[in-house]
């Protein structure tokens, strides 16, 4: 038993200690797995049971200011996320074919590192998006697709920031960034008010950029296959089956709330994609001249399905 607690001591410290970077490693979250993963449990036991049980007999609450606020301050982080990524790295000194992890203390170094952890602190305050939709009554929005990026990006941004906080695969981050840049924006407005809906109307958009952008991180993950610097090549195992995964799940989102990539016609669904924080439409009964829209709840959007509300 001696001999299987030391075995089992020495492989924890390889693991989580030896391997880590040790510019990292001591950050808030970092060192050990247990904080993060404990978090993600609470979160998914919060969400999936005591949430929905707590709510069942409860009035949904509504969280306008708070959701306000909190959109507001998701789109702050991630301006300056995609800010830092293109100016510390991918519009200066990165290599787009191929480009290692500094490992080094100089301030430019340290600069990406601390871009990855915010990311990764990012990623974990995101989880908020879900216990909104629990708390407003909002079950619906909270599909598989949802929960698996809640649930996976944390992870993936933990273990950059403590194994490579930085070089090639920060560019896919870079990218995420700027997506929830507009992606926040539209669910700010969304819940500032019914005044902003006319501005709303390129809602499906967000899921078209959310598709690119997983196609841009294939394309540059399969290149560490013909290309060598450094950067770990097996970490393909992971990024080029997941950007794979993300693509198949987001373009059934789309097929089944607004028809093939492409189509003319609008089917208007409850939520955008994963991230919808629930932003509900006031309902404003208006009639349109049957040759250019239909009656629906007050949002100008092309054709848009009847009596469904827009989160």
């Amino acid at each position: 038993m001696a001999l299987s607690n030391n075995s089992i001591s020495r492989t924890y410290h390889r693991l989580f200690v030896e391997l880590a970077d040790h510019r990292t490693n001591d950050w808030f979250l970092i060192k050990s797995p247990i904080p993060g993963l404990t978090i993600i449990g609470l979160y998914l036991y919060f969400v999936l049971k005591w949430g929905p049980r707590y709510m069942a007999d409860k009035k949904p609450f509504q969280l306008q200011k708070t959701l306000v606020v909190y959109n507001f301050l998701q789109v702050v982080v991630s301006c300056w996320l995609f800010f830092e990524g293109l100016d510390a790295g991918w519009l200066r000194t990165y290599s787009w074919r191929c480009q290692p992890v500094d490992f080094s203390d100089s301030p430019e170094a340290i600069r990406v590192a601390r871009g990855v952890y915010v990311y990764f602190l990012a990623k974990i305050s995101e989880l908020l998006d879900t216990v909104f939709f629990v708390i407003r009554k909002k079950e619906r929005q909270i599909t598989f697709l949802h929960m698996y990026h809640h649930t996976v990006m944390p992870m993936i941004s933990w273990g950059a920031t403590k194994y490579y906080p930085g070089g090639h695969g920060t560019l896919i981050g870079v990218i995420n960034s700027f997506v929830h840049i507009i992606m926040y924006t539209y669910y700010m407005l969304a819940a500032m008010g019914p005044q902003y809906q006319k501005f709303l109307f390129w809602k499906r958009h967000i899921t078209t950029l959310q598709m690119l952008q997983f196609c841009i991180a294939f394309l540059h993950s399969s290149q560490l296959l013909f290309y060598d610097c450094g950067y770990p090549r097996w970490s393909v195992v992971f990024t080029l089956p997941n950007s794979i995964f993300f693509y198949y799940l987001f373009y059934d989102f789309y097929y089944k709330a607004y028809g093939k990539p492409g189509d003319k016609k609008i089917k208007e669904k409850d939520g955008v994609e994963n991230q919808a924080n629930g932003k509900e439409k006031e309902s404003e009964s208006k009639q349109y001249d049957k040759s250019n829209y239909k009656a629906t709840n007050g949002i100008k959007n092309g054709i848009v399905s009847n009596d469904k509300k827009v989160d």
